[in-house]
């Protein structure tokens, strides 16, 4: 499936989750408000970590290894080996979540009375763990449609689910649906697995496989190292916001990354989908330059035309996805949407790191500059106030665009 072809059909799985997560946005803005917001970040951080954890962070190296293999016996063997690791390290992380959940709850949320989310989480993350590695495998099989179709699946349950339990419960209603979604999306990803061609059983109880072990641990490493720095990084500059600007500042930094990610995830999600798989399974340099200068051409016109009609609107995408209490992040636009479309710029040479498993670089990079990126902030936000993580943002991307190009060019050319 070439990259148009994927990029339409998740396109159009994104522009239902766009459109759930604005409503849901909205119900959040008006329930919560800003400082409620940023909670919710605090927690979707944390999440980011638990989950990878959860499942031995080994996602993109199923993704890769099922793409890339082309007998069933080697594919079952990863496929069992995932799934055992997914099962001893969800169970270590309940244990984990169970036993520190006032602690958790204090330290993470800022109040001890949340301490009931992280006992569900913990009793639902086998079932995170479970539906990420079956997801993984759909996509390294290139079944795009049910891809899509479990993920349009996911954002209208998430939708009518979140937004009930938020009218409900508040805040503690936006909580516990973000523990929970995933674990009922679960089911409808077992669904279409079940009716795969390739699906037997047995695939899945071979055991370990220790070729496919070592394989996978490289990818684990690469993962574990962007769950530590990438939401810990950001659980710090939202903390320092908080403490120092006040939490509602907090809130609207949350609310400018969240638009960030809202549109931007039809580039990302085309990215994943498309592009781990296609490079993991391209051994020619000529034909690699080929397909990252044709995602050049393809992807950085988009991004750049929405960046603009992001910042032209602005002003109706804050009332539209949040409240009037959110019009002071309309300074945040600018730079933030420059920042935007060097990430992407430099996504698109940094996901050969993942495809061709260059495990020491990836973590060098991203330990090196999500510390660069919060000291970026603390300084800037010092100087500037608010605006300041905006600047911190686009320099940090386009230190790392420029790395990115010397290892390309070293590596590659």
């Amino acid at each position: 499936m070439t990259l148009i072809k994927t990029s339409v059909l998740t396109a159009i799985s994104t522009i239902i989750k766009i459109i759930s997560g604005f409503v849901i946005n909205k119900v959040v803005a008006i329930y919560v408000g800003p400082s409620g917001l940023a909670i919710i970040g605090q927690l979707q951080n944390f999440m980011e970590l638990i989950v990878t954890f959860s499942n031995g962070a080994i996602t993109n190296g199923v993704v890769k290894y099922t793409a890339e293999y082309q007998t069933i016996e080697q594919k079952k063997r990863i496929f069992s080996t995932s799934i055992i690791i997914s099962f001893v390290c969800s169970l270590l992380i309940s244990i984990f979540l169970f036993g520190f959940s006032e602690y958790l709850s204090e330290f993470i949320l800022k109040d001890v009375k949340y301490s009931s989310v992280f006992v569900v989480f913990g009793a639902t993350i086998f079932l995170f763990a479970l539906n990420t590695v079956f997801m993984s495998i759909l996509n390294g099989q290139k079944e795009i449609k049910k891809y899509v179709l479990v993920n349009i699946a996911g954002s209208i349950f998430s939708l009518f689910f979140t937004s009930f339990l938020i009218m409900q419960l508040n805040l503690m209603g936006a909580l516990y649906a973000l523990v929970v979604n995933q674990s009922v999306i679960f089911f409808v990803t077992l669904a279409f697995v079940l009716k795969s061609s390739w699906f037997k059983f047995e695939y899945f109880i071979q055991g370990i496989d220790k070729d496919s072990l070592s394989k996978l641990s490289r990818y684990s490493l690469m993962a574990i190292t962007s769950a530590l720095t990438v939401p810990v990084s950001h659980l710090m500059i939202r903390n320092y916001i908080g403490e120092n600007l006040g939490w509602d500042n907090a809130g609207y930094w949350q609310g400018i990354w969240y638009i960030s990610t809202m549109y931007l995830m039809l580039v990302t999600t085309s990215l994943g989908v498309y592009y781990l798989p296609k490079l993991s399974g391209i051994t020619d340099n000529i034909e690699l330059k080929k397909e990252i200068y044709s995602g050049y051409k393809i992807i950085m016109p988009i991004v750049i035309v929405m960046s603009i009609l992001i910042f032209l609107l602005k002003e109706y995408i804050i009332l539209v996805a949040f409240s009037d209490k959110f019009m002071p992040m309309m300074d945040l636009f600018a730079w933030q949407l420059i920042g935007d479309v060097i990430k992407i710029a430099s996504w698109l040479l940094a996901y050969l790191m993942l495809a061709k498993a260059m495990t020491k670089i990836f973590i060098y990079t991203e330990i090196g500059f999500s510390a660069l990126f919060v000291l970026l902030s603390i300084y800037f936000i010092d100087t500037f106030g608010l605006i300041g993580i905006t600047y911190a943002f686009s320099l940090n991307y386009f230190l790392y665009l420029i790395v990115m190009i010397f290892i390309f060019r070293k590596r590659f050319l």
